[in-house]
């Protein structure tokens, strides 16, 4: 179920979610027939707002506070004809009361539905860091959780996992890696000798 929506999550700050919602924004916005809308659903940092030049724009908030905002009064167009950005909107104190509302299940099933050849990509909070995240996750379809190289404690990743539902489809990105991996890395996976 929801499966086209998609949340992009960290167990830290500072590991590259945004960035790694971003890429996979622009990777599979070329894909043939596939349009992106991506959301920021940080609503308390709104990095990827702040980044695009649109913390004063009306987002994800101000349509779950108002019934009357409609989804596309708050899309963004870019510059890529296949990506669309929604601001986080306007910060309100209850915004973890407002991702776990009934009209956040009801925008999810909407964006979801609305445009089957769609993928919805929610740049979300660390999920240690704030409750916002553990909120949004069973609204969504699949969740990816970028893992920074060499960093991240082992625990922080077990405890990030054990806030997700287990029958979730969850992935990971291991982000910031220094080393190269050669051809030969993939071949012990693709190359079987003949007995």
């Amino acid at each position: 179920e929801n499966g086209n929506l998609v949340m992009v999550t960290s167990a830290l700050p500072g590991e590259g979610k945004t960035f790694t919602s971003m890429n996979l924004a622009m990777s599979m916005a070329m894909e043939l027939d596939t349009t992106v809308l991506l959301i920021d659903s940080d609503v308390v940092r709104a990095s990827l707002t702040e980044m695009l030049g649109l913390s004063e724009r009306n987002g994800l908030i101000d349509v779950l506070l108002n019934p009357e905002c409609d989804i596309s009064d708050v899309i963004v167009n870019t510059d890529m004809p296949n990506i669309k950005v929604m601001p986080a909107g306007h910060r309100h104190d209850r915004s973890t009361e407002l991702l776990a509302s009934e009209q956040m299940r009801q925008l999810t099933k909407e964006l979801s539905q609305r445009y089957p050849d769609r993928i919805v990509i929610f740049d979300a909070p660390p999920i240690l860091v704030t409750t916002e995240a553990s909120v949004l996750a069973p609204h969504l379809g699949q969740i990816l959780l970028v893992v920074e190289a060499a960093r991240t404690p082992q625990n922080a990743v077990k405890m990030a996992l054990s806030r997700l539902d287990e029958d979730q489809v969850i992935g990971m990105v291991l982000n910031k890696s220094r080393k190269a991996f050669s051809s030969a890395y993939y071949g012990v996976y693709y190359y079987r000798p003949k007995e």
